[in-house]
């Protein structure tokens, strides 16, 4: 309790926004901490470590107040059932806590919601999970795989079992730990404006940790920093944040000088920026989106970066433009997709996501690789990628692509570091797994249009 800031409730609201909501955790997360900006750096943290430990740990959760509910999950009040997932969160986590402290304060809490004759549940259920933490028993790997990363991983069963089908057992769950990292941020080093040595000398005076990416030489890891966009190195536009994984499309696309780009789905522009920045000023790139919230602050970064051969464009990717027809030496398709390889980043991804929503995107993502595919000229290329892990979103869509329009695939191992070479990038993809790849989940191919 902070003056009359109940730090619980404010927790607790969140949570309710998501959950029962649409709206997304780090958005709804970023706005309440704004919101209370004039709280104590230790309030503010607890807010966030409970909002977001409690939905990163959301289906173990759920599997422990059932150990000590005679109430199914789903048969909840929203708000008790938050409330008490906020609460086994403390119980279990953290450990600086008084048990007693977090079963009364969710009594109260409940009481002054409203829930005067439930109470007594929340008390009790609480107490039981305090006295019996340690007794649970979880699933074993050897006796249902399946339950057993579900419920120890909080991952939703219909994706594991997607993934079990694609990838190993061990594989999988190296996915899954993945997602409870914490992640120092990754960013492109722009050293055509400026030499890699002066942009580290920046980032380490202003207190950042840096640290060298194994894959690529202009790839650094940052942390120890309090702002960001207050690093001379972000004003200046040295730095681009962005994930190795985004920066190799760039790499398998590999521009020639002159060469004229499209990225048709280009926000928030780091890939568009990566290409105009490998052209050195020679050439264009016309980085496309359909929200003209995202163009204008994609043309706000390009100003601030410096970039004289690159523009936002407010164009919708499934609309055919009659005037892009055969002119691109290089299209982007980056698509609209589950997002489930950027699950540690977005932890609410993988509640909100569902096989319905997944075959809307595949249709939407064939209707733009048949508009796209419109724009490249003879010989040129076409780059399809997604931040997403599996078959449907990325190798069944190429198998479709392929049968439909004159392109072929072309191998991407001239353009990759040596360690993510392998079977498939010499066939012309790769499918990067976050936990066994050091980037985010990531599908990329280079597609090259047959000579007419």
């Amino acid at each position: 309790m902070t003056g009359t800031v109940n730090l619980r409730e404010v927790v607790l609201g969140i949570l309710m926004e998501v959950t029962e909501g649409e709206a997304y955790s780090h958005v709804v997360l970023r706005d309440t901490l704004e919101k209370y900006q004039y709280l104590l750096k230790r309030d503010r943290a607890f807010i966030s470590r409970v909002t977001e430990g409690t939905l990163e740990n959301l289906i173990q959760i759920d599997y422990i107040i059932e150990c000590f509910s005679k109430v199914p999950i789903h048969n909840m009040k929203p708000l008790i059932r938050n409330l008490l997932r906020m609460s086994v969160y403390q119980l279990k986590y953290m450990d600086s806590i008084p048990d007693s402290a977090v079963v009364n304060e969710a009594v109260r809490l409940a009481q002054k919601r409203g829930f005067y004759n439930l109470k007594g549940f929340v008390n009790g259920v609480l107490r039981a999970a305090a006295r019996g933490m340690e007794d649970i028993v979880y699933p074993l790997p050897q006796e249902d795989p399946l339950e057993y990363l579900s419920v120890s991983y909080s991952m939703p069963k219909w994706i594991l079992s997607r993934w079990l089908e694609q990838f190993s057992f061990e594989e999988v769950e190296k996915v899954c730990d993945s997602f409870q990292d914490e992640n120092p941020v990754t960013v492109r080093l722009r050293t055509d404006r400026v030499s890699r040595e002066e942009i580290i000398d920046s980032l380490e005076e202003e207190g950042c940790e840096v640290s060298q990416h194994p894959y690529l030489d202009y790839a650094v890891r940052i942390s120890g920093y309090n702002y960001l966009q207050a690093l001379t190195a972000f004003r200046q536009g040295w730095i681009y944040v962005q994930d190795v994984s985004s920066m190799l499309v760039s790499e398998i696309a590999a521009p020639n000088w002159g060469d004229y780009c499209i990225d048709v789905c280009a926000a928030p522009g780091g890939k568009s920026t990566h290409l105009a920045d490998k052209l050195k000023g020679s050439g264009y790139v016309e980085a496309r989106d359909k929200n003209e919230e995202k163009v204008s602050l994609m043309q706000q970064n390009i100003d601030r970066m410096g970039i004289i051969n690159m523009v936002a464009a407010l164009k919708d990717a499934t609309a055919f433009d009659q005037d892009s027809f055969h002119r691109a030496d290089i299209v982007l398709c980056d698509v609209p997709c589950s997002g489930l390889g950027v699950i540690g980043k977005k932890q609410d991804i993988r509640y909100r996501m569902n096989p319905a929503k997944q075959e809307e995107l595949i249709r939407i993502q064939r209707r733009i690789l048949s508009v796209s595919q419109n724009y490249v000229k003879p010989g040129g290329v076409l780059i399809y990628s997604t931040c997403t892990i599996g078959a449907d979103e990325n190798q069944m869509n190429l198998k479709y692509f392929l049968e439909n329009y004159p392109f072929h695939l072309e191998t991407i191992d001239p353009y990759l570091p040596e360690q993510l070479r392998c079977r498939t990038s010499a066939g012309g993809y790769l499918q990067l797994l976050p936990g066994v790849h050091e980037t985010d989940g990531f599908f990329l191919a280079r597609l090259k249009r047959n000579d007419e």
